[in-house]
């Protein structure tokens, strides 16, 4: 299969292009594109679980842990115990994890609306549906279904 009409491809090739982006946004706020997203993750108000965040967003506890401390050392968040469980930690956002939110939302909503601006409503109907078929193949372990390796 040619590599440009292979979706794994097109699907890497993209994302690295958008983390790219992003991260040289987020440089310009001594940011990185990771650390918005878990910004972007945390509930405004109540605060996250730290348990809940990493499955959230797809990330690794050990990535996320190193995110975390980073985010708690330039005073970004802050963390309490769960009042629900007294083992659990809470991730709240400070002040100024506020304000990098809205910075973070703000490079969210230009880059939504400047595809928008570019892409019809169809094609993103059908390009939301192709992803939700996608994820739903690999949820369901449908894709590979036999117990052959592959090379």
């Amino acid at each position: 299969m040619e590599k440009n009409r292979s979706i794994d491809h097109q699907l890497r090739a993209t994302w690295q292009a958008v983390a790219k982006m992003y991260n040289e946004q987020a440089a310009q706020h001594d940011s990185t594109m990771a650390t918005a997203f878990v910004i972007l993750n945390i509930d405004l108000e109540k605060g996250t679980p730290s348990t809940a965040l990493g499955p959230k967003m797809g990330m690794e506890p050990t990535s996320l842990s190193r995110i975390l401390k980073s985010m708690e050392d330039r005073g970004a968040i802050m963390r309490e115990k769960n009042p629900d469980d007294g083992r659990g930690v809470i991730i709240k956002l400070t002040d100024f994890g506020k304000e990098m939110r809205e910075i973070s939302k703000e490079y969210v909503f230009q880059f939504n609306n400047k595809v928008r601006e570019h892409v019809s409503e169809k094609d993103l109907t059908s390009f939301f549906k192709v992803m939700e078929v996608i994820n739903e193949l690999i949820a369901n372990k449908k894709i590979y279904t036999n117990n052959k390796k592959a090379v």
